[in-house]
């Protein structure tokens, strides 16, 4: 991101010598609000025009800024930041179409490289974190350091280490008074949040089952080769990991983090808990090839919570199979499609399901509406720890599916398996390397370490 990450006599940040300062300060919160006053730039609720800088600029990151410059007031694009300058062009020049007026990111407000979001953090008073969440934890915790209002997409880390700094600046953030967004939109969702308290509050009587699906053909892959041909020279394997962020488990934590994360914070969120134990299978079935880095292509997890009740997760990127995204439980009393907004009660039989009837808007765009209309009420707003629990239950069950054991809670969420990089300089090494065929190590149950 800033010029030092491309400087190969930068100091290079190290990760072990972060964690080996700082690890028992971050478990307590308390490094987060160890800078000098003057190194914090509290946001101020009440100004007529909210800067907003955007870090991470690609599909997901553009669609979010589009809709914080959507939100009722005034706010304005400050700056943006990406780890490649294309990436950030096409983004900036997507949202200056959209909006015009209230888009002003000159070249000097216009960072790039690894370290470039502690610089457009600076300029704003709202940070949209968009980038792959294996940066999440350390650009959180920069933007609370900072003082500022905070939007970041799920998941928010990709193991048990990230997850635990992610709470820590969550609870720094509330002791600040910063209002911080996570992108599980469906809790924005007015359908979703009507059916989910009729579910709650006996709808179907007590809940003992729940299962919830990912199942679709996967996303896209980008080679090594357009890269090349991108930035005109043969990339390094940091630019080509980053740049090709969904396959590794450092940048991505694989599909059941990145994706399925969605449908298993609903069944958390309907329970009001976190399972305590877990085991599952997976495994690569067709998708192998050296584009496809280290991840799965399909995982089943059997979650069970406190009270005995078990969710049955599945997800799958296989074209040609069955399709579904989804949310469904079975109660003492009936059963109800999460995802539909249905419930067929007690009485169904004589009345027909329940289903909701109203208007929703779209819940990307709400959960902005929801984040804006706080900040500049200054309502109490933080997202963290759902957000992070809901992020941990989807490591949790990767952590069955690649070891092919059955974990406690309690053990993956105190895991010290921490799959972030030495150090996050471009020529420095990713924490995977591809062997001389270019292929990646891939986890193997029964021989994968769990913790």
């Amino acid at each position: 991101m800033s010029d030092s990450s491309n400087d190969p006599k930068g100091k290079p940040v190290s990760r072990r010598s972060f964690l080996h300062t700082t690890s028992s300060a971050v478990v307590g919160g308390s490094i987060l609000g160890a800078l000098p006053i003057e190194r914090i730039a509290f946001a101020d609720h009440h100004k007529d025009t909210l800067k907003l800088a955007l870090i991470g600029c690609g599909g997901r990151g553009t669609g979010a800024a589009n809709q914080a410059l959507n939100t009722e007031g005034s706010v304005k694009l400050v700056a943006m930041a990406d780890a490649f300058q294309h990436r950030l062009d096409s983004s900036l020049k997507n949202l200056k179409q959209q909006h015009p007026d209230s888009v002003d990111v000159p070249a000097d407000r216009q960072f790039t490289g690894l370290d470039a979001y502690k610089k457009a953090i600076q300029e704003a008073d709202v940070v949209i974190l968009t980038t792959p969440p294996g940066f999440r934890p350390m650009q959180f915790e920069e933007a609370v350091r900072q003082g500022k209002n905070i939007f970041m997409e799920k998941p928010v880390a990709v193991d048990a280490p990230g997850i635990r700094r992610v709470l820590a600046a969550g609870e720094e953030a509330k002791r600040k008074g910063l209002k911080v967004g996570v992108g599980l939109q469906r809790h924005h969702h007015k359908g979703y949040i009507e059916t989910v308290d009729r579910l709650k509050n006996g709808a179907i009587g007590d809940i003992v089952s729940m299962r919830c699906y990912w199942n679709g053909g996967g996303v896209w892959t980008r080679s090594r080769e357009s890269l090349a041909r991108t930035l005109g020279r043969e990339p390094t394997e940091m630019e080509y990991q980053v740049n090709n962020w969904y396959y590794f488990v450092w940048t991505c934590g694989d599909h059941i983090v990145e994706q399925h994360i969605h449908n298993i914070d609903v069944i958390n969120w309907i329970k009001g808990a976190y399972p305590v134990s877990a085991q599952g299978m997976g495994g690569r079935e067709v998708r192998t090839g050296n584009e496809h880095g280290q991840i799965f292509d399909h995982h089943f997890v059997e979650f069970e919570y406190a009270d005995g009740s078990r969710m049955y997760s599945q997800c799958r990127h296989i074209r040609g199979c069955w399709s579904n995204v989804s949310e469904h439980v079975t109660g003492t009393k009936g059963h109800a499609d999460v995802s539909g907004k249905k419930i067929w009660g007690e009485h169904a039989w004589q009345f027909g399901p329940w289903s909701f009837s109203g208007n929703a808007k779209n819940p990307y765009q709400q959960e902005h509406d929801d984040l804006f209309h706080a900040i500049r009420n200054d309502i109490p707003f933080n997202e963290v720890e759902y957000g992070a629990k809901s992020t941990m239950t989807a490591i949790y069950g990767r952590m069955c599916t690649y070891s092919g054991k059955k974990i406690t809670w309690d053990e993956a969420f105190n895991s010290d398996l921490d799959h972030s990089p030495e150090s996050y300089q471009w020529d420095a090494q990713p924490p995977v390397l591809p062997n001389d065929e270019g292929r990646y190590p891939v986890p193997v149950p029964g021989e994968t370490a769990a913790l």
